[in-house]
């Protein structure tokens, strides 16, 4: 079906994006990622690759408000949820060999100051994220600058700390930073604050690859 091969280009140009970033990712490795043929994908996207990047970005931003949506409906109370969300960033990127994380930021720092349609596409899902957020927060109680203020502060900690903990291939600043969030959260919240308190063990970090094989293709 049509819709198919649209959604396998969509889907292999998203892992593809977040491995390589979106300048390294030609066109003929993402069809051949997505088994369609090359014309597929100009008759799905006219507009090429920046037609078609600022979809996967659209798209991905979606799934990952829709994870976080699950995760925070499935949690007790916000504090759990902020939780859980850090832990299972940091869990990811453990089963994935530090190859998995945010295409959102990856392309966001490629594009922001050359491609404005992408830039565009990149805002409106940390928009849509921060809304969200806000949203989730207001409903727990705080007021909305305070939900926003805090929202913008965790999206912005985790995709540093995604960075940080891909370049040093160690789950040390996802578990950091997800800890003084959940402290802050709590204090918000008026709880008493217990950084560190409930720590799910030693940090992990990722054996050094020997350097000929530290890229992958």
């Amino acid at each position: 079906m049509p819709s198919d091969t649209r959604n396998r280009i969509v889907n292999a140009s998203a892992e593809l994006f977040r491995r390589q970033g979106y300048t390294g990712t030609g066109l003929k490795q993402i069809v051949a990622e997505a088994n369609a043929p090359f014309g597929s994908l100009y008759h799905f996207f006219p507009g090429g690759k920046e037609e078609l990047g600022a979809e996967v970005i659209r798209v991905a931003g979606a799934f990952f408000g829709r994870l976080f949506g699950s995760i925070a409906a499935e949690a007790p109370d916000p504090i759990a949820a902020m939780d859980e969300f850090f832990s299972g960033a940091a869990k990811t990127l453990i089963d994935t060999d530090y190859a998995d994380a945010c295409p959102i930021a990856t392309v966001a720092l490629e594009v922001a100051n050359i491609n404005e349609p992408m830039r565009n596409a990149t805002a409106e899902v940390f928009e849509a994220w921060i809304e969200q957020g806000t949203r989730g927060l207001m409903a727990a109680g705080l007021p909305q600058r305070q939900a926003r203020e805090i929202t913008i502060h965790m999206i912005a900690a985790l995709e540093g700390a995604f960075i940080l903990s891909r370049a040093t291939r160690t789950t040390e600043p996802l578990q950091i930073t997800g800890e003084a969030l959940v402290c802050d959260l709590r204090l918000a919240l008026g709880e008493p604050a217990s950084r560190g308190a409930q720590r799910r063990g030693p940090t992990r970090r990722a054996r050094p690859r020997p350097a000929a094989t530290a890229k992958r293709s």
